[in-house]
């Protein structure tokens, strides 16, 4: 870490059948310039241990980041980090802990508010999305047969999610991809998903823009921020949905920028 930088703590949150080892090149590059890292695994993701049926709702999923969140000492303020779905679970955050977050980083990430709802927000990203592919989604057996969970398939992902990144990135998250839960009770998603102008409003935003995004396009990122507009928006060109993975170093450095300017 260069003289008089201080180091800071950053807690990143994977999307959308991923898990925390999707941060591996940037927690190594955040964590190399002298700052703390916390990657987590949400419910049912990566390597934490519980399934898609210990996880009935939205709140289950989001437990490990609130628990994280809840054991920070009194004054220690973090920098969120939210790619794709991990916008949902870093917003939660903020409506539970504002006086803990210094600056949310919403990563080419879904990016709710008060009047943005969680419904609304997928509706507009499902009219925007052609295809799926060959991602496959589980139905629960009864009268309703509601999807139940979603995993992404390989040609979706190469084209959709990593078609800019490194093969071995894309063979990693074949590896280790795991089924996302899908929920359809809107009042538990309404619930979950509450947020106020008085604590979530009251928390520094910054929009990272990704212009080569195929899954969560560039005029919906800009649509969420238009809606919802932020403290800061900053652009990542040349990278797909997992700018992580695909420009680790324009990551790294934009997070270091933001937190800075956030203190």
């Amino acid at each position: 870490m260069g003289k008089g930088k201080r180091e800071m703590h950053f807690v990143l949150v994977h999307g959308a059948c991923h898990g925390a080892w999707c941060w591996y090149k940037v927690a190594t590059l955040l964590k190399t310039a002298g700052h703390r890292i916390t990657a987590l695994d949400m419910a049912a993701s990566g390597t934490h241990p519980s399934q898609l049926h210990d996880i009935p709702s939205m709140s289950d999923y989001f437990k490990p980041l609130m628990e994280c969140m809840a054991s920070l000492p009194p004054e220690e303020r973090v920098i969120l980090v939210g790619h794709s779905m991990g916008g949902y679970c870093i917003s939660a955050a903020m409506e539970s802990f504002p006086h803990k977050v210094s600056v949310a980083v919403f990563c080419t990430a879904f990016m709710p508010s008060p009047d943005l709802t969680f419904t609304t927000l997928s509706a507009e990203s499902n009219r925007r999305i052609d295809s799926l592919m060959d991602t496959v989604i589980t139905f629960a057996n009864g009268p309703n047969n509601q999807p139940t969970s979603v995993l992404f398939g390989p040609d979706c992902m190469l084209s959709k999610f990593y078609q800019l990144s490194p093969p071995e990135d894309l063979t990693l998250a074949l590896l280790l991809a795991r089924p996302h839960p899908m929920y359809n009770d809107e009042a538990m998603l309404n619930k979950a998903m509450a947020l106020t102008k008085d604590k979530y409003g009251s928390v520094h935003r910054v929009y990272i823009v990704c212009d080569q995004d195929n899954i969560l396009q560039e005029d919906f990122q800009r649509w969420m921020i238009e809606n919802n507009p932020t403290d800061d928006v900053k652009l990542i060109s040349g990278s797909d949905h997992m700018t992580m993975c695909s420009k680790p170093k324009e990551l790294c450095f934009c997070l270091q920028e933001i937190a800075e300017k956030y203190p």
